[in-house]
């Protein structure tokens, strides 16, 4: 009875994945190919040892975040790095939008479950870091103290445009 009693009352931590959610398909529109442009494409690559690359170049986990946030920014409009547009954004007026940007992310099966999240969470700091920098500029607080309003004109500045490209095995296939 005891036992029973513990299995019952007590409570057991369960692991958390990814906030991320899928686009429900939409079954009225043929899927066409996007074509980007080579200059606002982030390549990332996680092979099976671990190695991440960005579009050819060695990188450590710990050096992506700052690397994304520059990327996505493009705070000197930089030929080499993403097109912005001009949009008329809500609460900001007339404001240059990173919205062409798109980092892929091609994994190997054979990396690891903790090495696959620490890229993950390097590239949400990018994001968050930007976001964060925009609302304490023009809302004089931090993105989390952000109400929805905000965080969704926020989101329109710096959408998150992240494509994982299927998994392939050493052997090439997917």
């Amino acid at each position: 009875m005891l036992l029973i009693f513990f299995l019952v009352t007590s409570s057991m931590d369960t692991d958390k994945g990814l906030a991320r959610q899928m686009p429900p398909p939409d079954e009225t529109t043929e899927q066409q190919d996007l074509l980007v442009k080579d200059r606002n494409v982030m390549a990332l690559q996680l092979d099976a040892q671990g190695r991440l690359t960005c579009n050819g170049d060695s990188l450590s986990v710990d050096d992506l975040s700052e690397r994304v946030a520059r990327f996505i920014e493009n705070a000197d409009d930089d030929p080499s790095l993403p097109e912005k547009s001009e949009r008329d954004v809500h609460l900001l007026g007339r404001y240059h939008v990173s919205d062409r940007h798109l980092i892929t992310m091609d994994v190997s099966r054979e990396t690891t479950y903790d090495t696959y999240f620490q890229m993950q969470n390097a590239v949400a700091r990018g994001y968050f870091s930007l976001r964060d920098k925009l609302a304490r500029k023009h809302f004089g607080h931090g993105y989390l103290q952000c109400d929805q309003e905000q965080r969704d004109v926020i989101a329109m500045v710096y959408p998150q445009r992240i494509s994982e490209l299927l998994p392939q095995q050493e052997g090439g296939e997917p």
